[in-house]
């Protein structure tokens, strides 16, 4: 079944499954168009269009969430933004502040529980280009954001459908993980990525983070990151308060759209506490739990003929719930 994964003959190894994608979707699916949103607060987010929305305003839309650091080319981003199009859809990828390329201007950045970005978006989106059918996918942390999401506005939300894939829906447990075994060279690698883009902030923009350069320097651990920047910029008492504040776990009884969550048993990043209890779930979300797959991995097929399985899974599941049956046939 298509639904069903299987990992590529020889590499079931969850750090081949996790690192592969950067191989094989060494080259951007597509060219993008860009476009920069203002906020109210004086700042901005930058999209990434899989083609000009003005012209294709009446398609189906799917809105991605990229990971820590992630977007655009990130391959699961752009890899899926051309999927999507493929089917006859309209993709966009919106950067969390400050993960474009370029540094954002105010005394904040992002984390996996700030929504109010995501929840204007959505509705400038409907606002601009009406109100076509709409999923949104979020990736890591971006999952983690979108459950979020998904439970605070529980009736009100403007999607018509949601996925989630390889998220740390319980942040404490997740943080810890990465500082053990193997997982440490993750860690190393996202902390490396988040102290450079902290450190073009300050340069660019002096005073705008809660450390200094000397201080940023000396970070060893994603949690000492999370404790001195991101709980300090946006009103949580330390690390350990923000993490338990902004877990997608506790939300997930409150969402009310369609919702299908993806996780591999092997994931690097996680731990069983991120697997959410079935009778906790509301009847509308669908979990979906691999033997394989690593972390945002999930790569089937053949070595001659490598698969992006994400790539099938998430625009068939959606697809139905957009797209009305008459319309899926004549495609």
């Amino acid at each position: 079944m298509a639904h069903h994964f299987l990992p590529l003959r020889g590499a079931s190894n969850p750090h081949l499954q996790t690192l592969l994608p950067r191989l094989f979707r060494r080259r951007v699916k597509l060219k993008p168009v860009w476009q920069r949103l203002d906020l109210p607060d004086g700042d901005f987010i930058d999209l990434a269009w899989s083609e000009d929305p003005q012209s294709a305003r009446h398609k189906p839309r799917m809105v991605l969430f990229h990971g820590l650091e992630g977007g655009f080319s990130s391959p699961y981003a752009h890899g899926l933004l051309a999927a999507w199009k493929n089917k006859g859809g309209l993709g966009v990828v919106m950067h969390f502040r400050g993960c474009s390329g370029e540094p954002n201007r105010l005394k904040r950045i992002y984390h996996s529980g700030e929504t109010e970005d995501a929840r204007f978006f959505l509705n400038w989106l409907s606002e601009t280009y009406g109100d076509a059918p709409t999923a949104a996918v979020g990736f890591s942390l971006g999952g983690n954001m979108l459950a979020c999401y998904l439970g605070e506005e529980g009736e009100n939300c403007r999607l018509q459908a949601a996925v989630i894939v390889s998220a740390p829906l319980m942040l404490e447990p997740c943080a810890y993980r990465l500082e053990k075994g193997s997982s440490r060279f993750y860690q190393r690698y996202l902390l490396d990525q988040l102290k450079a883009n902290a450190r073009r902030k300050l340069i660019k923009y002096p005073g705008t983070l809660p450390v200094t350069l000397e201080q940023l320097k000396s970070m060893r651990r994603i949690r000492e990151f999370d404790d001195a920047i991101t709980s300090r910029a946006h009103g949580f008492q330390n690390a350990l308060d923000y993490y338990r504040r902004c877990s997608g776990m506790p939300r997930l009884p409150r969402v009310k759209v369609p919702l299908l969550i993806i996780h591999a048993k092997d994931d690097p990043f996680m731990t069983d506490a991120v697997i959410p209890n079935a009778q906790d779930l509301p009847p509308g979300v669908e979990y979906q739990l691999t033997e394989h797959g690593g972390h945002v991995g999930f790569v089937t097929g053949s070595w001659l003929n490598p698969v992006m399985w994400l790539e099938k899974r998430i625009p068939d599941w959606i697809a139905p719930r957009l797209i009305p049956e008459s319309q899926t046939e004549k495609r």
